[in-house]
């Protein structure tokens, strides 16, 4: 009997919830009247079509490889997906794993379908997205909102959406903004002063600095948004989907593409207000340039401290003590207690080299993971073995058939099955292209050279000329430090996380010098894979972000 998937989805356009069960509901009626088994159903809840990084195709497709079901039964295939290199990629894995795709609308699913139908529904998106467009610019240029909601005002529900009116209670605090920020204060204060009056900030969330200051370019924050002097600005951006990522980005629009509108009915704040808060910015513009974009870390763990009462971060709020940012700029964690910066750098510092690994936990560690990478390694290296024994038996059978046609075989009956091994010839060559075989992996002796390594590059990182390369490495070997008050000792607690992965490679690195200098720096960025020694790096330095079992965390510490 034929297991069977189900695979069901549902976008925001036009659709509802139950939407997903009527779906379902007919592709089981369908899959029961085949004579097929109902394995499981996978769905995708007000997701869009667009990208293939859903939860639940992601699941169905990870289930598909390890061969828990024989076939996918979906509504059509646009549910599947209507992007065409996804649609594509989705049928070539499914097809490797010996899956079929089946559909309501399109039966079963070949290479004629996934041509057509992904160039279909490619341009139904096209086109929905430029008619979507048009409807949106019409409804500007009327002088009505193109979509989202803005601070200061509230959406006016009717027959003709876009309908917005001022929230006097929202426009008096963005008017106190304007004149406080004209006045010398500082965005960093007002956003602490109105998060202590307990004033919700846009979207019900805590107000910060950014919240106000925004970005001038984009226009974005309460300080650029033009709405308030009753000017609607509307496609200065443009937002796409990283393919890579799935993750929706924004990308700056050239001015000519704006459309600009005079709403002065919603105008909240005089030109005289908007004018002295553009005069200021100006003023930081010229004064304060791109400074602090351009600086390394100011400290040898900045931006590597958390907060563990909210999950801030931590920075200097003295010249030798550290603090909760959230605390002091946001009002919002309880978290007031400090910790001098010096001590707590000689704490992790260490930590790192003493006790984060730990020999006999290390050692059963290198058990578990090289027991697992060679069970992986050797079903690589399985299929590399496949593929190549394949196109030797290809070559040979297209061999076979040249020497039968030159010695007078007849070409016809022989032609189309030359051309299927002539593609599959190809496909075979661009499989096996740039494929290394599996490295091997850890070295026996892995806790004690960390620790060499790691003693060197602390040496290291008193020498002037090449603090900042050691510092940087160091810091490669943390992700990240939390600090949580502990009344019962009336202190702060530090639990230091390192990570597994940048341990791992400078682990695995080659020994360094006995010179504190260059071939420090060159042994630990070989073993991390960077720079020009990185040639020298021993075979299996992985880059990958490792996650340490239940059980066995040699990668947190607590101080």
């Amino acid at each position: 009997m034929t297991r069977t998937a189900i695979y069901a989805r549902y976008s925001t356009d036009l659709q509802r919830e139950s939407s997903i069960e009527d779906q379902i509901r007919l592709c089981e009626k369908k899959v029961r009247e085949a004579g097929g088994q109902v394995f499981q159903s996978y769905t995708d809840h007000a997701v869009s079509g667009a990208s293939i990084m859903r939860p639940g195709i992601q699941m169905l497709m990870q289930d598909a490889a390890a061969g828990r079901f024989d076939e996918v039964y979906a509504e059509a295939l646009d549910r599947i997906s209507r992007d065409q290199a996804d649609i594509a990629s989705f049928y070539k894995r499914l097809t490797f794993a010996g899956v079929r795709i089946v559909t309501y609308a399109e039966g079963e699913i070949n290479e004629l379908h996934i041509g057509l139908k992904g160039t279909m529904n490619a341009l139904f998106l096209s086109d929905l997205r430029k008619k979507t467009h048009r409807g949106l610019v019409g409804k500007v240029e009327k002088g009505l909102s193109g979509g989202g909601k803005c601070y200061g005002y509230d959406v006016v529900h009717g027959e003709e959406r876009g309908h917005r009116t001022i929230n006097e209670a929202q426009a008096a605090i963005v008017r106190r903004i304007f004149e406080e920020y004209a006045a010398g204060k500082s965005p960093k204060a007002i956003a602490l002063t109105l998060n202590k009056e307990g004033i919700p900030g846009p979207m019900g969330k805590a107000w910060g600095q950014s919240t106000i200051n925004g970005n001038r370019q984009r226009g974005t924050g309460i300080l650029n948004n033009e709405l308030y002097i009753g000017r609607l600005v509307w496609n200065r951006l443009t937002y796409m989907k990283n393919p890579e990522t799935g993750k929706r980005v924004s990308k700056l629009n050239p001015e000519e593409d704006w459309i600009i509108h005079d709403v002065p009915e919603l105008q909240l704040i005089d030109d005289d207000l908007w004018q002295a808060a553009k005069d200021r910015q100006r003023k930081l513009d010229r004064t304060g340039g791109n400074f602090w974009t351009k600086q390394r870390p100011r400290n040898l763990f900045s931006g590597l401290i958390k907060c563990g009462e909210c999950g801030g971060g931590f920075s200097m709020v003295s010249q030798t003590h550290m603090g909760c940012s959230n605390a002091r700029n946001k009002g919002t964690c309880s978290n007031k207690r400090t910790m001098k910066r010096e001590n707590l750098e000689q704490d992790v510092l260490g930590a790192l080299e003493h006790y984060l690994m730990d020999d006999e936990l290390c050692n059963v560690f290198c058990e578990e993971y090289t027991r697992h990478m060679n069970k992986l390694r050797r079903e690589h290296d399985a299929a590399l073995d496949f593929h190549r024994d394949d196109l030797r038996k290809v070559k040979k059978h297209l061999s076979q058939m040249v020497d039968a046609i030159a010695e007078g075989a007849p070409v016809a009956p022989i032609k189309d099955k030359m051309h299927e091994l002539e593609n599959r010839r190809v496909h075979l060559e661009a499989l096996l292209k740039d494929v290394e075989e599996a490295p091997p992996l850890l070295h026996p002796s892995m806790a004690c050279r960390y620790r060499e390594q790691l003693g060197k590059l602390i040496e290291t990182l008193n020498t002037p000329e090449h603090r900042a390369e050691a510092a940087e490495i160091v810091r490669s070997l943390v992700e990240k430090i939390v600090l949580t008050p502990d009344e019962s000792e009336n202190r702060l607690v530090a639990d230091l996380h390192g990570d597994l992965a940048g341990i791992l490679t400078l682990s695995a690195g080659p020994k360094p010098s006995s010179h504190i200098n260059d071939a420090t720096i060159a042994a630990s960025r070989a073993a991390l894979g960077e720079g020009p020694t990185c040639e020298s790096a021993p075979e299996g330095a992985s880059q990958d972000k490792l996650v340490a079992g239940v059980g066995f965390e040699p990668t947190t510490f607590r101080l």
